[in-house]
């Protein structure tokens, strides 16, 4: 088929194949701004991919005191894993050794409980609580339980469950491919900062940006997935590769969101953004990664994002 144009800019003529996944979001607070940004940051870390790390994780929005449950200053967070079982374990693991552990810090449910997409509770605060010994107390506050746990600087609350969502998404795409590293670099920034405007969603990796796209399997025995030789561009010219000559670098930005509207959405938003300063960038085309259409149920196509209203 032939390519798209959008903004000057060739667009595959393709789509973004991403994957169902369980979700969750914390509203975690402190005393001040950075404190919560500490907590934040530290407990979203190693979570670039859930086949390496355990979880998908990053920061979702930045709260005022007038947003979060206590009035203090806060900070939204979303954790994706494979399933249930496998999320609420890396949520224990994630709070009970970074957030517990961060001065001053409280941790509430990010999805609230009326929510019409709600789905199976994780218990939280009702697990972390047995680090205190037989010291911690529950209290209820509005129908939410929570409990507090004795720490030294006085206590930790944290909500005794926090709530999952349906309809989670992993996965969507775009790979930028370009003619000089910083001002492809410079594209993906842009399409970053677009993409984090829409709620709901994270680019969990390195400031939202993946150099080392993957593809499934690989041609040494046990590996799950290995580079996407497709796309390197040290690499052209062998045969299989998708890079025309002029392209020099590919930078990927990968997104997960709490629901498919929210992946697209960002998606739209980074296209347009990349596009729109692609030409005085160097930017080649944008096309993004899939499998066939034959592992995940969500595709994304690029056609379908190129009007102005996402």
């Amino acid at each position: 088929m032939p390519d798209l144009i959008l903004h000057g800019i060739r667009v595959e003529d393709t789509f973004a194949e991403a994957f169902d996944m369980a979700a969750t979001a914390l509203v975690l607070t402190a005393e001040t701004p950075e404190w919560a940004m500490i907590a934040a940051t530290t407990m979203t870390g190693f979570a670039t991919s859930v086949i390496g790390c355990g979880a998908e994780a990053g920061i979702d929005a930045v709260l005022s005191p007038g947003e979060t449950p206590d009035g203090r200053p806060g900070v939204r967070v979303l954790l994706f894993g494979f399933d249930a079982g496998g999320l609420k374990d890396q949520l224990l693991r994630r709070v009970g050794q970074c957030v517990l552990t961060s001065p001053g810090s409280a941790v509430f449910a990010g999805i609230p409980w009326d929510d019409p997409e709600r789905g199976k509770a994780l218990k939280l605060g009702g697990a972390i609580r047995y680090f205190g010994d037989g010291f911690a107390t529950a209290k209820r506050v509005g129908g939410r339980r929570y409990w507090r746990t004795p720490v030294m600087d006085g206590e930790f609350l944290c909500e005794h469950s926090v709530p999952t969502v349906n309809g989670a998404v992993g996965g969507g795409n775009l790979l930028f491919l370009g003619r000089r590293f910083a001002d492809t670099l410079r594209v993906a920034e842009i399409a970053v900062a677009a993409a984090r405007i829409v709620p709901d969603v994270i680019l969990p990796f390195p400031g939202g940006v993946v150099r080392s796209g993957s593809k499934v399997g690989a041609r040494t025995k046990g590996m799950m997935a290995s580079t996407n030789d497709a796309y390197c561009p040290t690499l052209k010219g062998r045969a299989g590769s998708a890079l025309p000559p002029e392209v020099d670098v590919v930078l990927e930005i990968v997104i997960d969101g709490l629901s498919a509207g929210a992946v697209s959405a960002a998606m739209h938003a980074a296209l347009h953004a990349s596009t729109r300063v692609g030409a005085d960038l160097g930017l080649v085309a944008v096309t993004a990664g899939n499998y066939g259409g034959n592992l995940g149920r969500h595709h994304f196509h690029l056609r379908d994002l190129l009007g102005e209203a996402a």
